[in-house]
């Protein structure tokens, strides 16, 4: 097995066992040192893939949900896209609930704000392509930010 391989699996045993814990013991109460017990892996592993544990509730998010999400035609199949976004969060109740009761709401949004930053900014450059238009940068920015803002926030306080 190559080494990319190898890291990847054990970064997603680590994910499965944070996921795992947390349906049953709050996120700010979970150490390290529990989920490196569950994997068989020492806290070099852990430290080598993650530079603590909230970087690993990211890493899972962004293999999860958002790396699937960049999968969508955001443009042809927005409904698909929303739809599993809505599955998600129902299949992950406990986990999603989880890291908001002990993460906060902001802090939460902090995790997902530039995934979906960079989901908006390809809707938006997609619509400039499509009109053959340029929005003025300033412009761009703030719709690029609101339109964000408004879908992470919404999308957590669904959880």
């Amino acid at each position: 097995m190559n080494q990319e391989k190898h890291s990847f699996m054990t970064k997603r045993a680590l994910a499965n066992a944070l996921k795992e814990t947390m349906k049953d013991k709050p996120f700010n109460k979970i150490t390290i040192s529990e989920l490196i017990k569950i994997c068989h892996v020492n806290r070099k592993t852990f430290y080598y893939h993650f530079n603590d544990i909230y970087h690993l509730l990211k890493w899972l998010f962004e293999q999860e949900a958002i790396d699937i999400l960049h999968q969508f035609d955001l443009i042809a199949e927005y409904e698909e896209a929303i739809t599993f976004m809505i599955h998600y969060i129902d299949e992950n109740e406990a986990m999603l609930i989880g890291a908001y009761d002990s993460l906060g709401h902001t802090a939460l949004k902090k995790i997902f704000y530039d995934d979906f930053y960079a989901v908006v900014t390809s809707i938006i450059e997609h619509g400039e392509n499509v009109t053959h238009q340029r929005l003025e940068l300033g412009y761009k920015d703030f719709l690029t930010h609101f339109y964000t803002d408004a879908i992470v926030s919404t999308w957590v306080d669904l959880m």
